[in-house]
């Protein structure tokens, strides 16, 4: 019995170590997707970026 419970809390710590290291990608990349997407739609509506596009600064 106790080979059984050390094989579950083996397969229990595998899969808790696997879920937060696709936490610690994943976390980051939404955070960096939503400054990008974010610093698109002010440049969008931002005036001065009509009057200055394609000119360099």
């Amino acid at each position: 019995m106790g080979t059984r419970a050390a094989k579950a809390a083996l397969l229990v710590a595998a899969m808790m170590f696997f879920a937060v290291l696709a936490l610690d990608i994943t976390v980051p990349a939404v955070v960096l997707s939503v400054m990008a997407l974010s610093t698109w739609v002010i440049g969008l509506e931002s005036p001065a970026a009509w009057r200055h596009r394609g000119e360099a600064a």
